[in-house]
């Protein structure tokens, strides 16, 4: 009974541990925050002190604190008390709470210690009040000024006050303050050195301040020192142990007359690295970062002219522990053995030892210690607790922890069972694994239905419990069981194996050729079992198809047997290989094809100019892609700042077929600077033009397109004009290009030339006086540039300028037409030399304002012109004279007429029609003229066909007109009064369409069309409907 009571206790446990590892495996402490060493201040009684420490684990840790090894007594201690884990200190005491402070963490899992951490308090104390000496030293002589600091704690600075606060010492070469020993130096006396000097002690924590008494400095009187060679009084140790990191400040000052000059080395000649600083003329080294590439021995020099001296010292590095190698969170089962090992770096060497819960370790039994590896063999639960390494040298000390969890459970598959139903292939491997968490670990077997399997050909038991059937069959189908068992128990899982044929692949892609821009499907049929789900995906060039991003192009098509790919418009970068692949659950498989999508050529590249000349230009290229379908030829195309966009250029050969990537372009002009381009074609088509070449210049030549429309004639008495169209930029050939000009008069044989150096100029006259008017002369005109002179135009003649016609015209008489026209009539003028070409009629509205002037020209021989565009009621004066290209002659004598009074401005109102068959009769209201209106003579009855777009007009002095129309067309009609004045404002335009034969309508002021509902309703009604 008592060996079965322990066995259910121990069950019970096992159980609660094995829910515990499973659940919240590894939640001992572990630390979030560890103490830091602390130096303070100590202000006044009321101040703080709060050490922090923070773990996490499950349950929430709990802490415990020990100063200089022993556990503090928060129950009774009324100055400390935690908040979390942080301790906190209130009216701290030097004396009590000065020490090494350690934080524990524990929870149920176990206890982990934190690193160690100081607590200083910063203070100094005063100078003694006691007078110092006077120092009596001779000039030149060097001095040393003792400042002797009072008790403290705390890093210190130093400074020295002269005569009296705040003039300090100033440190140059001749004067140094050394922060080590806190003294003043003075290399060598001088006269203004005589007087107080005072030592300022500075804590650097407490930024407390305190001065010692003066110390006189006096000169002898028994003469001035002689020069002597250097004494080093302020050197550094012979060995200067650093930490790695660290900043090393090393100082060294001699005295000496003159005074020494300072200098560093390495012994072994090593040059300082750059971060190496001199300060306070060279008295100081400062090394910050300290590496172990920095120790070894430095020397300082000091010198001056009458010797030198040395002081050297090694620096030799340390550093603290640091780890390298730790130990992991460990979960093992009962009966098996731990090793852990950790490794730490650091100088000196570190030690090792280990700690469990806080507590020490020791080699014993089943537990091996040795430096930093720990081994526990035949683990039981009583090992279960947190582990921590500790790595220790006499600048540190660091710990690592890590939990062990002893785990002891029965078998169970509650979270990897076998599948309820498992499916293969027939002719396939089945594999079954048969994994039960269990500590220790299960034994297993295997049994199908009732029966135990043995191992045999196809059947392997391998020893982790996995069972293996080669080469299936439908046999082999049925219920399969994985029973495991272990010294606290046993479990079993089952689950169902089913065996289903091969899936075959009836239908597969194959490979295909396709025009970019059409589209295809790609065909992935199967044959397979029932029993089987399927899927289909499809790989391109290795990466699967995402359908819903790339759908524009790509969708899967057919039914639960069939997978097929369609491809819409397929681009160049669709070609490659495509895979169908079809999984299901026993089996994947694949069909690959290849898609080669056509397209026309991709562009060339690296079109450059290898020659070029005045007309021809030597091209080379390099083949763009192909794209499926081989380069049948190329085309050049070129482009200059005088062509709009690319234009074909000619070529040598003139069809480039595939294979040739060189060509001459001819035909090109001289001077101008050409950009060339290629464009590949094949049998799908044109491709993408290349890049264009670099902008190159066409050498220059002699012009060889002569200057067209060479013409001329007009200007002023003995001028001879000549005119052309200029020679475009692109035709000029070349640099310094200009026109020659050549004439004679019609019948000579020597030509006069002229020069013109304005490429853009198209006009030169030429003065003589004794050009007679009017005089034929040959003329052409030729090009040249820098190269030489080009070709001329054809002979041209052109007539020299004439005179003014010399009369002027009589019997001029005007006469009022309308309130806007006034006709002139005039004689013509009889037989003069000079041509007569038209005649030029000036008016004006006021004779006292001739800026009013307007003119009409009209050409050839008439002795008539009508005025238009005048005021109504308005007088104007008029003059007639006759011109030529020399312009105009004398003027006749101004007569003067005034133009009728504007026409009526009413519209006719009112107006009523009536269409009966084909006749139209209108009727109106008569139009009464203003005062300042002409009189109503008439009326005009304008009416346009819509279809045939012609206009007829009819006068009447009555207010009613008949009109006939034709049946097919729609007309426009509108009413116009007429006067002496003109034509009147017309009425609103009447529709009649031809729809409404048989209607009758007015019109009053607003414009109103026949309504087509309407005029279909007067087809069906009796009534004579009106649109209105």
């Amino acid at each position: 009974m008592t060996l079965l009571w322990k066995r259910l206790v121990l069950l019970s446990i096992i159980g609660c541990l094995t829910a515990s590892a499973e659940d919240e495996i590894f939640q001992g402490p572990t630390w979030r925050t560890e103490p830091s060493d602390l130096i303070l201040p100590i202000d006044s009684s009321d101040q703080e002190a709060t050490i922090t420490c923070e773990a996490i684990g499950d349950p929430s840790p709990q802490y415990r604190w020990s100063l200089n090894g022993t556990f503090i007594d928060l129950g009774s201690d009324y100055r400390r008390h935690m908040s979390g884990g942080n301790l906190i200190i209130s009216s701290l005491d030097r004396n009590q709470d000065m020490g090494t402070y350690q934080c524990t963490a524990f929870n149920a899992r176990g206890s982990i210690l934190s690193r160690k951490a100081s607590l200083q308090f910063a203070y100094i104390e005063n100078f003694k009040t006691q007078t110092r000496n006077a120092v009596s030293v001779r000039e030149g002589q060097g001095v040393v000024l003792i400042c002797g600091p009072p008790l403290h704690s705390g890093e210190l600075t130093f400074a020295w006050v002269f005569n009296e606060y705040p003039y300090f010492v100033q440190q140059d070469s001749r004067r140094f303050v050394s922060q080590e020993t806190g003294n003043l130096y003075i290399a060598k006396v001088e006269p203004s050195d005589v007087g107080n000097y005072t030592c300022v002690v500075i804590n650097s924590i407490t930024k407390e301040k305190v001065l010692s008494s003066p110390t006189p400095l006096v000169l002898r009187t028994d003469g001035a020192m002689g020069e002597y060679e250097p004494k080093i009084e302020v050197h550094f140790p012979d060995t200067v142990p650093a930490a790695k990191g660290s900043v090393v400040k090393l100082e060294c000052f001699a005295l000496g007359n003159p005074v020494p000059e300072i200098t560093w080395r390495r012994t072994n000649g090593v040059p300082f690295p750059g971060k190496v600083k001199m300060r306070k003329s060279n008295a100081v080294l400062e090394i910050p970062s300290f590496q172990l590439d920095d120790t070894g021995t430095y020397e300082c020099v000091a010198e001056n002219s009458r010797g030198k001296n040395t002081a050297r010292g090694r620096l030799s590095f340390h550093a603290k522990p640091h780890w390298t190698q730790t130990m992991r969170n460990t979960a093992l089962s009962i009966e098996e053995s731990l090793f852990w090992e950790c490794k730490a770096n650091g100088k000196p060497k570190p030690s090792y030892s280990w700690l469990k819960n806080g507590e020490p370790m020791h080699t014993e039994g089943r537990v091996q210690i040795e430096n930093g590896a720990l081994s526990i063999s035949s683990l039981n639960l009583s090992d279960a607790g947190m582990y921590q390494c500790v790595a220790e040298n006499k600048h540190g000390v660091i710990y690592s922890s890590a939990e062990l969890m002893v785990l002891a459970s029965p078998p169970s598959f509650s979270k990897n069972p076998l599948r309820s139903l498992l499916k293969a292939r027939s002719g396939s491997e089945v594999t079954l694994e048969c994994k039960p968490q269990a500590s220790p670990q299960a034994i297993s077997l295997w049994k199908k239905g009732n029966e135990v399997l043995r191992r045999s050909e196809r059947i392997a038991l391998l020893p982790d419990g996995t069972l293996k059937i080669a080469n299936v069959t439908r046999k082999d189908g049925g219920s399969y069981t994985c029973v495991a068992r272990n010294q606290f128990g046993t479990a079993s899982t089952t689950g169902r194996l089913l065996i289903t044929e091969p899936t075959r692949i009836v239908q597969g892609p194959t490979n295909m050729e396709i025009i970019v821009g059409e589209s295809i499907v790609l065909p992935c049929q199967i044959a397979c079992d029932p029993a089987l789900d399927v899927s289909f995906s499809w790989a391109f060039n290795g990466q699967l198809i995402d359908f819903q991003r790339d759908g524009d192009h790509f969708e899967r098509v057919g039914g639960t047997i069939a997978g097929d790919l369609m491809i819409r418009n397929i681009q160049l970068n669709h070609g490659g290989k495509y895979v169908c692949i079809v999984d299901t659950d026993v089996e994947s498989l694949s069909a690959a094809a290849i898609l080669i999508v056509k397209g026309p050529p991709g562009p060339p590249d690296s079109v450059a100019v290898e020659e070029i000349t005045d007309s021809t230009a030597q091209l080379s290229w390099s083949p763009g892609r192909d794209n499926g379908s081989p380069i049948t030829g190329y085309i050049i195309q070129a482009r200059t700042p005088f062509t709009v966009g690319w234009q074909a250029v000619d070529t040598v050969p003139g069809a480039i077929d595939g294979n040739t990537l060189t060509a001459t372009v001819v035909d090109l002009n001289a001077w101008v600077e050409y950009e060339f381009r290629v464009v590949a074609r094949n049998s799908v088509g044109v491709g993408e033009p290349s890049p264009p070449s670099v902008k190159t210049r066409t050498e220059d030549a002699i012009p060889d397109t002569a200057p067209t429309d060479v013409g001329g004639g007009g200007g002023t008495k003995s001028e001879l004009v000549i005119t052309w169209e200029p020679v475009p930029e692109e035709l000029q050939n070349g640099e310094g290009f200009g026109y020659i000009i050549a004439f004679r008069p019609l019948g000579a044989l020597t030509w006069t030339r002229a020069v013109i150096s304005t490429p853009g100029l198209a006009r030169y006259v030429f003065r003589n006086d004794s050009i007679p008017p009017f005089s034929p002369f040959d003329v052409k005109v030729g090009a040249y540039n820098n190269k030489g002179e080009g070709p001329f135009s054809s002979i041209a003649t052109v007539f020299s300028a004439e005179e003014v016609p010399s009369l002027a015209p009589e019997r001029v008489v005007p006469r009022s037409v309308s309130a806007s026209q006034i006709e002139v009539i005039w004689a013509a003028l009889p037989p003069i030399p000079e041509r007569v070409l038209g005649y030029e009629v000036v008016y004006w509205e006021d004779d006292t304002k001739p800026e009013t002037v307007g003119k009409v020209r009209i050409s050839g021989n008439y002795t008539s012109l009508n005025v238009s565009g005048l005021k109504g009621s308005s007088q104007y004066y008029l003059a007639v004279s006759a011109f030529n290209t020399a312009g105009t002659g004398p003027p006749s004598s101004s007569v003067n007429a005034t133009t009728k009074k504007p026409p009526p401005g009413q519209p006719p109102l009112n107006i009523e029609w009536t269409l009966i068959g084909s006749q139209l009769t209108l009727h109106w209201d008569a139009v009464t003229a203003l005062e300042t209106e002409s009189e109503v003579t008439g009326y005009q009855v304008t009416y346009r066909r819509q279809r045939h777009n012609d206009v007829s007009t009819i006068t009447t002095n009555k207010t009613t007109a008949e009109l006939t129309l034709s049946a097919n067309d729609d007309y426009l009609i509108q009413v116009k009064a007429l006067s002496e004045g003109g034509e009147g404002v017309g009425s609103e335009p009447i529709h009649i369409h031809k729809l409404s034969m048989g209607a009758r309508g007015s019109r009053a002021a607003k414009s109103n069309s026949i309504c087509l509902f309407l005029l279909l309703t007067a087809v069906f009604s009796a009534l004579r409907p009106s649109c209105f």
